[in-house]
């Protein structure tokens, strides 16, 4: 049996809520048959793939018990429960991607929104070909990964299309003025990079900061991370850090509003939106 994805634990989180005070042999009974004690704890700890009419029957009976289950809470239960049995287009990449880079792709596929902050590289979904190709093969650290680069390079590209979809991703991105004056990764590839950043920041969904390297000490230095967040129901909301030799979701609600707090002083200790801009450009010229 496979590891519970990040999304099947976020549908079981979120059941274990609705059931509330209730244990799970109370809301068997209530059920009249139609879930056993095993079939409910296997939803609500994830330990396989929901089945969307399970789940669907499930919110029925927790409206009936008096539970608060409004349509945009069951939307987003609808898909994440979808999501998590159907096969994304990274699916052709099983071979190459970790479980752990599915999950964060899957997340990126659903969320509305990402704030991310990046102490050392640009974000992932604002990269351009050339950067993206010296940025993994500068961190590859196996002949396995480094034989991969083709394929991840062409993930990384595809992890884009969430910024130009019908509803598009809103992506906050604070990123460390040391990233940007990157030397060493080959002629003209800071130049089109900065330039890539310096045209997606002009959607109206895309927002970058940059924030100094003379900025005083502050919370990033500790490292990069990822919120992704899922509309107005904040509890299925993700932080997603990565280390060397491993990646981590954080899903615990007091954690994860840590990391939003971490996120708000990092906002406004970084340059504004426009004077981002006009540093980017700034830095861009001196290249």
């Amino acid at each position: 049996m496979s590891a519970p994805t990040v999304r099947r634990r976020r549908l079981g989180a979120k059941l274990r809520a609705l059931r509330g005070e209730m244990n799970l042999e109370e809301v068997a009974d209530k059920s009249e048959g139609v879930f056993t004690l095993s079939k409910l704890s296997r939803l609500e700890t994830a330990k396989s793939a929901a089945k969307q009419a399970d789940v669907t029957r499930l919110l029925d009976l927790y409206v009936e018990l008096g539970r608060d289950v409004d349509d945009e809470l069951r939307a987003a239960l609808t898909t994440l429960t979808k999501e998590g049995a159907q096969r994304g287009w990274w699916h052709s990449y099983r071979g190459v991607l970790t479980p752990v880079y599915e999950d964060l792709i899957s997340l990126e596929a659903e969320a509305t929104g990402v704030t991310t902050w990046q102490l050392g590289a640009v974000p992932g979904l604002l990269h351009t070909s050339e950067y993206a190709r010296a940025i993994i093969g500068a961190t590859a650290m196996s002949e396995a990964v480094e034989a991969k680069i083709d394929a991840l390079v062409e993930v990384r590209l595809a992890r884009q299309a969430v910024l130009s979809r019908e509803a598009p991703l809103a992506l906050w991105a604070v990123i460390g003025e040391g990233a940007l004056r990157t030397r060493g990764v080959g002629e003209g590839v800071m130049d089109e990079q900065l330039g890539r950043l310096l045209t997606l920041g002009k959607r109206p969904n895309v927002n970058i900061q940059v924030l100094r390297s003379d900025a005083p000490l502050h919370v990033g230095q500790l490292g990069s991370f990822s919120i992704l967040s899922f509309g107005d129901h904040a509890d299925l909301d993700v932080v997603h850090t990565e280390s060397l030799t491993s990646a981590v979701y954080v899903e615990q609600r007091d954690q994860v509003s840590m990391y939003r707090e971490a996120a708000r002083r990092l906002t406004s200790a970084a340059e504004s939106v426009e004077a981002s801009a006009e540093l980017i450009a700034e830095i861009r010229r001196m290249l």
